[in-house]
């Protein structure tokens, strides 16, 4: 069989993607330890991060990301970030999110609720990408004999509860109404070590706090749960985040571990190390566990922490920080400041009313004065007094003014008359109705001139802060932009430098081209372990080329269909990487097949573990594409000559064909890149069809038969040395042909037996 059709036959071009692939992933929530970690794992999968902050404060440290936007999820301005980042992944933390303290609940449900439709009408109308939506346990409540499925009917109990009730509704409706790819994901009893006191808002920061701090644990003996860790749920985020596909819209995150309230005050009374009495209080059924079957059956099931380790984690950091836990940091405040935080809005409210009585009486003084003046009787101080504060205040305390006015005429009227003529005097009513026509149309006026410049003001502050919205944004397209064009340019790893160097196998004849395949990946992943496999046939594998002893760790032969997780992933299409560092494996694989059928496995051996990552596997699924191009160049250039590299109606490869081949295994042998041995066979004048079908019946699938320049008979043994070859000679002494192993000295690729 032509060696070209062994390798690989009718090669064709692998996609890109190969179960893995770069993204760019746009973050949304608050710092903290959360999205810190989401950060890290999907960086380390080699994806480009965004982070939309949810604030205006600039000063919030988060892990460093490619691109940051400090706005709130109110403003306009978010759709043109998503047409920025234009995300293939989006994950809002929702439940998690740190913008909201929920300690004004309604406050905060409001926000919440208007912050994460208007993330998504700015996701939707992209109409493209994942959205990951974080929702928590507390959308059910009450207690449930059984682990919760995700088809469980919603029932929340309290403000928070119902907001993110309501948010997983509004995901469900724009992934049914829009035909979105839209996940929403359940975490059972999210916990993990708090920095602060602040930060304690699930039960076992908060039962680790009350131990620390009272030394005394309330428990609810019939109460159970599961506690899901942080390191766990991120796991199990990015792995949902990242998949190619998935079967539902909706998955519970749970741990399997179900635990007891007091079995939990039990583990922080052991790992806490000093006196703490636990008290029973009133016994209660309530058991809320979510099921992750859904989830589990889908994706696996990862490593869980153990709750006991982590509460001995929680209780060190708190006496390691024992001041930011024992005290809120606020201090107890004076009477007068406590009355004025609760009093503070009518204080304000009267301030104006305080001041118009004040300034009305030396008013009142100078109007009783110019009375009796003859400079100053015609002067009407009451009405400059009203206008003052129509002109000051507006149109509100004019009319106050006003009263007060009104009230002083009529007292100092009632010196010289009594009430009732001061009441029947028509000038009376004349001067009051002047006061308050004056007063109110120079307050009316006051007031609408303020709105006036209210309106322009507020406009102009909301176009210059577009103005700076756009001008950041632009910002940072121009940066990413340069950035890109860098990494084009300079980047080690560009796809336009990897086809330069593996582009140099075409200068390699068609029988080389695996040997140096072989060589050219192990300098592209900057490995020294690199070996190749052909596929001989369903269940086995050879060993066709390898870099270092370390590479051949395997075997000439493998089973590859026993290799476990292995083969697993392989015959999935995609790239293998041994994350639980077991030496038996290669720490990365990947495969080659034509249709549905596996042709080669490349697997590489000695890399950092810092390079383990879902970047540098798609580096190698590209490797692998352009070495599968050259290896079909070959594989055309010999099947197109197919008819003369073969003596007719034999399958002994001509003296041309062979001796290429001879040249080939040699050269490589000498390289270190592959064993090989070259036996010279005497056929005692047999003829040669028979002595070739003979021979063949005695050798594997990767040796081959053919003639060299002496006109003699020789077989070339892949993969074996001195030692094997052996059994070989022993075969062919059955048949009763003699053989002896040949050796070349020449350096400069010229054999000679």
């Amino acid at each position: 069989m032509d060696i070209a059709l062994k390798w690989v036959q009718g090669a064709r071009s692998l996609p890109f993607v190969c179960g893995v692939r770069f993204m760019n992933v746009l973050l949304i929530g608050g710092s903290g330890s959360l999205i810190d970690s989401i950060i890290i794992k999907l960086k380390k999968e080699g994806h480009r991060i965004s982070l939309l902050t949810g604030s205006r404060y600039t000063g919030t440290v988060y892990q460093k990301v490619f691109e940051k936007y400090n706005f709130t999820y109110d403003y306009t301005c978010i759709g043109d970030i998503f047409e920025s980042v234009d995300p293939d992944l989006t994950i809002y933390l929702g439940a998690f999110d740190t913008n909201y303290r929920w300690r004004e609940v309604e406050t905060d449900a409001v926000k919440y609720s208007a912050g994460l439709m208007n993330i998504l009408m700015s996701y939707s109308s992209r109409g493209r990408g994942r959205f990951v939506y974080l929702s928590s346990d507390e959308v059910y409540s009450g207690s449930y004999s059984e682990d919760i499925p995700e088809e469980e009917l919603l029932t929340p109990v309290g403000v928070r509860g119902m907001a993110l009730a309501q948010g997983e509704e509004m995901c469900a409706s724009y992934r049914k109404n829009r035909e979105l790819d839209l996940i929403t994901l359940r975490l059972d009893h999210f916990y993990k070590v708090p920095k602060n006191r602040g930060e304690i808002r699930e039960i076992c920061g908060a039962m680790c706090l009350e131990a620390f701090e009272k030394h005394v644990l309330t428990v609810l003996p019939g109460r159970s749960f599961s506690l899901l860790y942080e390191t766990d749920a991120v796991e199990f985020l990015c792995r949902l985040a990242t998949c190619a596909k998935h079967e539902y819209e909706i998955y519970n995150i749970s741990s399997p571990e179900v635990i007891t309230q007091r079995e939990l005050a039990e583990l922080i009374q052991e790992a806490i190390g000093e006196p703490v009495v636990i008290v029973d209080d009133q016994p209660v059924s309530e058991r809320r566990v979510l099921s992750g079957r859904r989830y589990e059956s889908e994706f696996g099931n990862p490593f869980f922490c153990e709750v006991s380790g982590i509460v001995e984690k929680i209780l060190q950091y708190m006496k390691k920080h024992r001041e930011e836990f024992l005290t809120d940091g606020g201090g107890k405040k004076g009477f007068f400041a406590r009355l004025y935080q609760k009093l503070g809005w009518l204080l304000k409210a009267l301030i104006p009313y305080v001041e118009n009585m004040i300034v009305f009486i030396p008013f009142f003084m100078l109007n009783n004065r110019a009375v009796g003046s003859a400079y100053f009787s015609k002067l009407d101080f009451y009405l400059l007094y009203v206008l003052l504060f129509a002109i000051v205040y507006g149109q509100q305390q004019a009319t106050f003014s006003a009263v007060l006015a009104v009230a002083g005429y009529c007292f100092r009227q009632s010196y010289n008359r009594t009430s009732y003529e001061v009441l029947l005097d028509t000038n009376t009513y004349v001067w009051t109705a002047q006061l308050f026509i004056l007063g109110l149309t120079v307050g009316y006026m006051r007031d609408q001139i303020r709105q006036l410049k209210r309106e322009s003001m507020e406009e102009r502050d909301f176009l210059t802060l577009q103005l700076t919205d756009i001008q950041d944004i632009n910002g940072s397209n121009v940066r990413v932009k340069n950035a890109l064009e860098t990494q084009i340019v300079n980047q080690n790893d560009s796809v336009g430098k990897i086809y330069s160097i593996t582009s140099a196998l075409n200068q390699y004849s068609p029988e080389e081209v695996l040997f140096y395949a072989a060589e050219m990946l192990g300098k592209l992943v900057k490995s020294q372990d690199v070996a190749i496999y052909t596929i001989s046939n369903a269940s086995y594998a050879r060993l066709f080329s390898s870099t270092s002893e370390k590479a051949k760790m395997l075997g000439n032969s493998i089973r590859y269909t026993e290799l476990g997780e292995l083969y697993d992933t392989l015959v999935a299409r995609k790239v293998y990487i041994n994350r639980k560092l077991d030496d038996r494996y290669p720490l990365m694989a990947n495969a080659i097949f034509e249709q549905d059928e596996m042709q080669l496995i490349l697997m590489v051996w000695g890399i950092p573990w810092e390079s383990m990552t879902l970047g540098q596997a798609n580096h190698l699924v590209v490797i692998s594409s352009l070495i599968q191009n050259a290896v079909l160049g070959a594989n055309r250039y010999l099947a197109t000559l197919e008819h003369q590299r073969y003596i007719e109606n034999t399958n002994i490869l001509g003296t041309e064909a062979f001796s290429g081949l001879v040249k080939a295994f040699l050269s490589a042998r000498r390289k270190g890149l592959t064993e090989c041995t070259l036996l010279r066979v005497d056929t005692l004048g047999t003829d040669r069809r028979e002595s070739g079908g003979l021979l063949a019946s005695k050798l594997r699938q990767s040796d081959y038969i053919g003639l060299l320049e002496d006109g003699e008979l020789y077989a070339l043994l892949a993969n074996t040395n001195r030692d094997d070859a052996r059994y070989v000679i022993q075969r062919f002494m059955e048949l009763g042909f003699g053989s002896r192993v040949v050796e070349t000295m020449e350096d400069d690729g010229n054999d000679a037996a």
